[in-house]
């Protein structure tokens, strides 16, 4: 889960963007804010993953905030005005939207955030209880795991471990930039999905359902910005 806030001293814009963090599942809300000092506030006595921040703001502009900030979170900025991107992403934005925002073009601003993981995961484990034995299991081998009453199997494309305790448990542990719940029975990890067909990932040798409901944000993740589609206009 990657915690947000939302500065901005537009009421509409605030509301539009509180809306689409709260219909992202992956995402949590855990402040709005009409100007740059009420941020500031919050953010010297509390740690959140990303900050939406408008740049214009009077008394102090989104810019003047992020710069105050001995240890910002990831940034990315909103405004009316092209000509400020520059300098955003001089401040290692991750990225720039452009007001008015849509909801596709903001899910690919979080594809963005997900892929800038400071974690080098490929050395990261987890420990699990495996037929008595205590087992190390690495989580970037990890291509999914399924629910089955009080039981969970965790596949990789080696093993198959199967141990007692809950899906949600698993999540836990696990970081949310690159699993996620893609079904009530399944925690599938996205970097790992080859295809996607009708509402099956497949990952690996595996073929899992996905639900419709987060189908669309799902693709959304692991296509992001990459899918090439043919643009009727070309000739």
């Amino acid at each position: 889960m990657i915690s947000c806030i939302v500065v901005d001293d537009e009421p509409l814009a605030l509301e539009g963007l509180e809306k689409y963090i709260k219909q992202t599942p992956f995402l949590e809300l855990v402040g709005a804010f009409n100007s740059s000092k009420e941020a500031l506030t919050f953010l010297e006595q509390n740690k959140v993953d990303l900050m939406l921040l408008d740049i214009q703001m009077p008394g102090m502009t989104g810019i003047e905030l992020l710069k105050s900030l001995n240890n910002p979170p990831k940034v990315i900025f909103t405004t009316a005005y092209r000509e400020y991107a520059f300098e955003g992403f001089q401040l290692d934005a991750v990225d720039y939207l452009l007001k008015p925002i849509d909801y596709n073009r903001f899910l690919k601003s979080i594809h963005k955030v997900l892929t800038q993981n400071d974690k080098d995961s490929n050395e990261e484990s987890i420990f699990i209880k495996c037929d008595g034995v205590i087992t190390r299991v690495i989580i970037s081998d990890i291509l999914y795991a399924e629910t089955a009453k009080d039981y969970v199997f965790i596949y990789t494309e080696k093993e198959r471990y199967m141990s007692l305790f809950s899906l949600k448990q698993l999540e836990s542990f696990l970081p949310s930039n690159q699993f996620y719940r893609v079904h009530r029975s399944f925690l599938a990890n996205l970097s790992k999905v080859e295809k996607i067909e009708g509402n099956l990932l497949h990952i690996g040798p595996f073929k899992i359902s996905c639900s419709r409901n987060v189908k669309e944000v799902v693709t959304s993740i692991i296509v992001g910005n990459r899918f090439i589609q043919r643009n009727s206009t070309d000739e």
